[in-house]
């Protein structure tokens, strides 16, 4: 009797050991409270007339949007319209559908964008080179002037002819801002230079590389040997022109100098890339602000390419007086009308 009370009281004291393992075991088990996952931004973005593969303006929008993408950790969402028609139906269905950020890329797009954005005004909405002025609006606007003064006076120097060309694609505002820059910059250097100025208008003015080409044609027929163009994809064609003719372009919006190496000595660069990542940027860390962002020579948001394929063909002498328009510009000792 004695053995079995001594077994039982064994048995007893390991199945309390036990219980009370089990009860720490559990309480190691509990997994920990952890917080929920970060909100991902979802940015809808309608590019402009001629879509991706301008090699221009659509391009660059589309390099800030696949950094920010790659960086920030949104999810993207694109659209190429057909024509500007298609432009306020996809804006709202965006905004339907409660993105974070829309953006509209493109002065044809302002009247959509504030149609649109005034319908939705929880959705925030961003405008690249027009202004829309609304509490929900981040308007992105560029100083194409100052970037086609620098332009303008490369072109000169470069000029054997005394003359030099502007293909714009439509005459509006905008793309007078970059032939009055380019016109002002050629003459700051030779007050007497000819500046050769043809639109391509018609039902695509900023798609269509046929007329772009003939109007390099056209003008260098006129004595022009270097063209300027601003013309989104359009400006493929004055390229080609000017390479088929012996003579030197210069690209716009994007870096183009690779288009016909040799042929275009540098490109007129809008950094459109840098303000479409800083806006998503400023959405994720809830510093969005409605207003104008103005983009100038002083914040690099224009400027040159570093001339690449052509820095032999130009000379460091000429480089080095684009560099101090540079800094005149930025210091106001250089004034644009």
């Amino acid at each position: 009797m004695k053995k079995i009370l001594i077994l039982l009281t064994v048995v007893l004291a390991m199945l309390l050991t036990a219980c009370g393992g089990s009860k720490e075991e559990t309480k190691a088990a509990t997994p920990e409270t952890k917080e929920a996952p970060a909100k991902v931004l979802n940015v809808g973005i309608v590019f402009s007339t001629g879509g991706l593969g301008d090699k221009s303006f659509n391009d660059s929008a589309y390099r800030g949007l696949k950094k920010a993408e790659k960086e920030l950790g949104i999810k993207i969402k694109y659209v190429e319209p057909a024509s500007p028609s298609e432009d306020q139906q996809f804006l709202t269905e965006f905004a339907e559908n409660n993105f974070d950020l829309v953006i509209g890329v493109g002065f044809l797009m302002r009247d959509s964008v504030e149609a649109v954005a005034k319908e939705h005004p929880a959705v925030k909405f961003a405008i690249i080179d027009d202004v829309v002025d609304a509490t929900n609006v981040t308007s992105l606007v560029f100083a194409e002037d100052e970037g086609s003064f620098l332009v303008g006076a490369l072109a000169a120097m470069m000029s054997k002819t005394n003359t030099v060309g502007f293909v714009g694609g439509m005459e509006v505002p905008l793309i007078k801002k970059f032939e009055n820059g380019y016109i002002q910059g050629a003459k700051y250097i030779n007050k007497d230079i000819k500046v050769l100025t043809l639109y391509t208008s018609g039902p695509n003015p900023f798609n269509d590389p046929v007329r772009g080409k003939e109007s390099a044609i056209a003008e260098n027929n006129q004595g022009a040997d270097v063209i300027f163009h601003a013309a989104g994809g359009t400006g493929t064609g004055v390229i080609a022109g000017a390479k088929e003719l012996g003579i030197y372009a210069i690209g716009v919006d994007s870096n183009q100098d690779g288009v016909a190496e040799g042929t275009v000595l540098t490109s007129m660069i809008k950094n459109v890339d840098e303000a479409v990542f800083s806006t998503i940027k400023d959405v994720q860390e809830g510093t969005f602000k409605s207003g104008t962002n103005r983009f100038g020579v002083a914040n690099k948001g224009v400027g040159t390419t570093n001339y690449e394929f052509t820095r032999d063909i130009i000379g460091q002498e000429k480089i080095d007086k684009i560099e101090e328009i540079k800094a005149g510009i930025t210091d106001g000792s250089i004034k644009l009308n």
